[in-house]
């Protein structure tokens, strides 16, 4: 396995759960894509949970070669053949001793909020575990704070979502779409009994979300795996179209018959960004909401959230309204395709009763993300293209003020420093 960071172009990132999906799948797939296997161990460290042991290795599952991730508790007597109560994709397993994984959703939470993750990560996380969480105590009638996690609440579990959202930071500006979800057929035991595929917390976070089962038999879709896709996904349908520059494959435990036990991630970019040049013209949907009613702290929950929906844009302007009302005009870019899903988002997230909006045409430089390694640590930069060559490239800010924190730095020495290294290399 290569030690680096990925150096990908593109603005989608597409998710194939073709033969199910799980943690461990995930974490293999993104370190295929070429994400620092030991970055990742480094990280996990700022999480306050020891006693286990972190592997990637290549392997091949019905002749496709991909990445094996694996969480080993240290105290753990492991076999050749480790015992699975997912068997079939993942890694979420059973134990004879459970009393240390009966963790309840608020001391994870807890935990991770005392950690030393980005607040992206930590955000991101606990949106996750909160979803299991919610899954969970609507199924045995528990509220959600109460919710005593098992099998999610064991040491690999913790690791594969923590670590999933590690990675994913470095993606986090890409619109992230999945094609339908194979949940698998048959029957799964768990630790409440024996249930049919899917488990229902499986069933219950995958609500409105297409899924399908084929000839592959056993629990293909893990309760971690469907909260991770949840979490993440954007949208659920057909392949975009795109062109793809980069695919990463994450093995499942063991060799399936009916088709490779894998989880396909690939990073592209849509045609409409690779394909335009500096003077050709896309048609956007500029969606706009007048608002005198609404606390302010809710806008920035709301462009966060319209932001990690893939938005392209989202921003607020003070307005006056009718009796001389301050009041706040939010304008939402979004692809026209999408008006409708963006309309509920707003409608959702706001207070408004009513958005407007217009087609527009606007022209966009291409961009791509590459790495810059500082005598502090690495930083994303953006580079736009003019005509396939670079004329604007900026230091990732988060990614900056990370590195400032931790090194104590000013914020403009480290953006110096990317914007260094970048010419440099």
């Amino acid at each position: 396995m290569k030690n680096m960071q990925p150096r990908l172009s593109g603005d989608i990132l597409f998710i194939e759960p073709g033969s199910g999906a799980a943690g461990d799948m995930f974490i293999g797939a993104l370190l295929d894509l070429g994400f620092s296997f030991e970055e990742l161990r480094e990280k996990l460290l700022l999480l306050p949970l020891r006693g286990y042991r972190l592997s990637v290795e290549k392997c091949s599952r019905s002749g496709i070669q991909a990445s094996k991730f694996d969480v080993c508790e240290e105290h753990e007597k492991r076999h050749d053949h480790h015992e699975h109560d997912h068997a079939d994709t993942g890694h979420e397993r059973l134990h004879d001793h459970h009393e240390h994984h009966h963790r309840t959703f608020a001391g994870i939470r807890a935990m991770i909020e005392e950690s030393h993750l980005s607040s992206w990560v930590k955000e991101k996380s606990i949106e996750a575990f909160r979803r299991l969480a919610d899954a969970e105590g609507k199924i045995h009638g528990t509220a959600a704070e109460q919710v005593h996690f098992h099998e999610v609440g064991a040491v690999d579990s913790i690791v594969d979502i923590v670590g999933t959202m590690i990675i994913m930071e470095s993606f986090r500006s890409l619109r992230v779409v999945s094609s339908a979800v194979n949940v698998g057929q048959g029957t799964l035991e768990c630790q409440h009994g024996v249930y049919p595929v899917p488990a229902p917390a499986t069933q219950e976070l995958l609500r409105n979300v297409p899924i399908f089962s084929n000839s592959m038999t056993g629990e293909l879709t893990t309760p971690t795996g469907a909260a991770l896709l949840m979490t993440l996904v954007c949208e659920f349908g057909v392949r975009p179209a795109m062109k793809i520059t980069a695919t990463g494959y994450g093995a499942g435990t063991r060799e399936m018959p009916g088709g490779a036990n894998v989880l396909r991630i690939s990073v592209g970019e849509t045609f409409s960004a690779s394909e335009k040049t500096a003077d050709s013209a896309e048609q956007v949907a500029v969606m706009e909401a007048a608002i005198d009613d609404m606390n302010p702290q809710i806008f920035g929950y709301f462009q966060e959230k319209a932001l990690a929906a893939g938005a392209l844009d989202v921003y607020a302007e003070s307005i006056q309204m009718k009796k001389n009302r301050p009041a706040l005009k939010i304008t939402c870019v979004c692809d026209v395709a999408d008006i409708r899903r963006f309309a509920e988002i707003i409608f959702r997230e706001t207070t408004t009763i009513g958005v407007r909006y217009t087609i527009a045409d606007r022209i966009t430089l291409r961009r791509e993300f590459h790495k810059a390694t500082t005598q502090y640590g690495q930083v994303v930069m953006k580079v736009s293209l003019l005509d396939g060559r670079p004329v604007n490239f900026v230091p990732e800010f988060e990614d900056c003020r990370r590195l400032a924190e931790k090194t104590g730095k000013a914020l403009k020495e480290i953006q110096a420093a990317a914007l260094h290294a970048y010419m440099e290399e």
